[in-house]
Formats: C-alpha cells, sequence, structure tokens
C-alpha cells in the first residue's frame, strides 16, 4: 500500500526549527543483475527537530548534492513529504513511515532559539 501523493506537512507547525545533524547513508543505484554501482541514488541526513524534541531523518534525491553543513546549522527542507510502505507477513502488516524531500537548504527565515518540544498538550 502506497499512498498517492504521500502526506504534505506544514514544517513549522510538526517540525518547529531543524538543526543539521549529518549524513546517516547513502542509497546506490543497482544495475540490471541488481548489483550495487558506484552511482548514488539518494542521501539520508538526521535532522534534529526542535518541536519534536528528537532527531528525524529525511532522504533526497543524489542530484540536489552532497550537504555538509555545520553541526547544529539550522536548515529547512524543500517539499517534504512523508509516505508509507506496507508489507503483509503472515497474519499482519508491518508499516514503515519515511520522509522525502527535493532538498535540504540552509534557512533563510529568522527563527525563535526558545522553541521546546510541546509536550503538554491539553486538550
Amino acid at each position: 500500500m502506497r499512498l498517492a501523493e504521500g502526506i504534505v506537512i506544514d514544517l513549522e507547525e510538526t517540525f518547529g526549527v531543524l538543526k543539521f545533524s549529518g549524513q546517516r547513508r547513502e542509497r546506490f543505484v543497482q544495475d540490471e543483475d541488481g548489483n550495487r554501482t558506484d552511482d548514488v541514488r539518494e542521501r539520508t541526513y538526521d535532522l534534529k527537530s526542535m518541536k519534536q524534541g528528537m532527531m528525524i531523518q529525511v532522504s533526497i534525491p543524489a542530484e540536489a548534492g552532497v550537504k555538509d553543513f555545520k553541526y547544529n546549522q539550522i536548515v529547512t527542507l524543500v517539499d517534504p513529504v512523508i509516505d508509507t510502505v506496507a508489507n503483509a507477513n503472515f497474519n499482519r502488516v508491518e508499516t514503515s513511515w519515511y520522509m522525502k524531500a527535493k532538498d535540504l537548504v540552509i534557512a533563510t527565515a529568522p527563527v525563535k532559539p526558545q522553541e521546546k518540544p510541546n509536550t503538554n498538550d491539553k486538550k
């Protein structure tokens, strides 16, 4: 199962300030025999989400280039989308969530430096 267009998110509402932590991994293109080539397909980066109070991961296409920002550099995502992949295993279904974006860039707008995770949400 896949969502047709993924889940489009409001960056500020969902993640708040995002700080660059580092590159997690690279995924490589496979040839017609299923062997890994040296061509990078996408790169996954760790970002600190001030609103979530935890690390998030985002994958961007290799065409966006290598992101070698300073640690804790405030960044933003270009056209982020959250999507799922579900696999049926015997009598249950396992769902994996992932986030992709077209690019990861240095934030240009001012941000709130005192932003803290929302842990006391009263409804």
